[in-house]
């Protein structure tokens, strides 16, 4: 007799064992399967898993029962009796039980270790003032003004001249630089001449051109390199200011305003452009700025008779230097000459010997065009002397050169920036080596 199985684990457990297997049944006759796409199919499967994850597993009483026993007589399934008056910890996560939240209050109310003091935090170190730009002297200034012109010089006589032996092609191409600069064609021949003569067929260099040329430039320019004298035995001491549109005789009265009532004089102006109301502001902020008194009129009024009015009142009041604007006025002109005609006349009436300045302002951007205007007013207004203005806006510099060998007109002053003490007394050498790139 064949012994008999003693049934499994899970056969007790679900109730196998001694009970008499059920009948077969006769499987029902498949179905015919639904045809179903891919994605059909795979959102079936996630959505039965999801299910089954979500479903708890639930048992009969009697097969819970049985479960729990066979899991203790595994020893998968331990339960200690709690000892008398313990009650068993609650359930759930630690978090939420009443001796770990008294612990945290414990722990927040009075914590192991003090908390040190809050410090402020030290200010911080003072910052070491800065150093001051370092006031540039004149030249400094004028070699920065003209750089533009040395520059477009300087690179040009690089290129032609490379330390080979000088021939005639190197001296054309030095005359045509020179007149491209504006020095003009007499300037340039006699550079070309002095080359020449001296180191003809013989090795030079590009520095050597620039000596030659700056004190070329030094002897054309050293005649009318002429401060502007003021007579103390004219008093008011007359200056008019001409010129064309745009060169500056606005800002350079004031600029010469500054300079002589630093030098203890008492100045007064005249805003004899009363043809832009813009030019009498500008004048009026010059004489607060100066302590200079001015003498002005509402824009459209007559500059003749503002000005016999100013050197009335000059006279009157002991003022040293009267400085009288007029508005800017193309040279080709003629009616507009005209009354710059009228001004002088009307002045005369008061002080025959006035004006006792006529400068005429010069925008050096101009170029060649300067040599017309200093040819007409000095025919029509009787220019005394030249400011040339803008020289730092130009590679054109060398029309100063042009002028000074033309006309012999004495430069008094040359204007390299907008700032007021960017306006100084006309030094031929200074500007000679300035505008040939020669350090100083």
């Amino acid at each position: 007799m064949a012994e008999q199985k003693k049934p499994g684990f899970f056969q007790r457990l679900f109730g196998g064992g001694e009970k008499p297997a059920p009948a077969p049944v006769p499987a029902p006759a498949p179905e015919p399967e639904e045809e179903h796409s891919v994605a059909e199919d795979l959102e079936a499967d996630i959505i039965l898993d999801e299910v089954v994850e979500a479903a708890p597993l639930v048992l009969p009483p009697e097969q819970e029962i049985a479960l729990e026993e066979a899991l203790h007589d595994a020893g998968e399934l331990v339960t200690p009796a709690p000892a008398t008056g313990e009650s068993l910890p609650p359930a759930g996560p630690p978090e939420t039980r009443p001796d770990y939240i008294d612990a945290l209050k414990d722990e927040i109310v009075a914590p192991t270790a003090p908390v040190p003091p809050i410090r402020p935090a030290a200010p911080p170190a003072p910052a070491e003032p800065a150093e001051p730009p370092k006031r540039q002297n004149w030249f400094q200034r004028l070699a920065s003004g003209l750089k533009r012109s040395s520059d477009q010089l300087t690179g040009s006589i690089a290129a032609v001249f490379t330390k080979k032996k000088l021939d005639q092609a190197m001296l054309d191409d030095l005359e045509d630089i020179l007149i491209q600069s504006d020095f003009g064609v007499d300037m340039a021949t006699t550079v070309t001449d002095a080359l020449r003569r001296d180191r003809f067929d013989r090795d030079i260099t590009s520095e050597e051109v620039r000596a030659i040329l700056a004190e070329e430039i030094t002897r054309v320019l050293e005649p009318v390199a002429q401060p502007l004298v003021l007579d103390p035995a004219q008093k008011p001491f007359v200056i008019l200011m001409v010129g064309v549109n745009g060169t500056g005789k606005t800002t350079t009265i004031g600029k010469l305003a500054s300079l002589y009532n630093a030098q203890g004089k008492k100045v007064m102006l005249a805003a004899g452009d009363t043809f832009r109301a813009a030019a009498i502001e500008q004048l009026q902020v010059w004489g607060d700025r100066t302590g200079a008194t001015v003498i002005k009129k509402p824009a459209g009024s007559d500059a003749s008779g503002l000005a016999y009015e100013a050197v009335e009142q000059a006279k009157a009041q002991g003022t040293d230097v009267l400085l009288i604007d007029t508005a800017g006025r193309l040279q080709n002109r003629d009616e507009l000459m005209s009354e710059l005609e009228k001004i002088i006349r009307v002045i005369r009436k008061v002080d025959p010997t006035a004006p006792h300045a006529t400068l005429l302002t010069l925008d050096a951007t101009t170029g060649q065009n300067a040599l017309n205007q200093v040819e007409i007013f000095g025919k029509r207004a009787g220019v005394t002397g030249l400011v040339m203005t803008k020289l730092d806006g130009t590679a054109r510099g060398g029309i100063l050169v042009a002028i000074a060998r033309k006309f012999g007109l004495p430069v008094h002053f040359i204007g390299v920036g907008e700032g007021v003490d960017n306006l100084e007394p006309f030094a031929a050498r200074d500007f000679a080596q300035a505008i040939a790139g020669n350090a100083k």
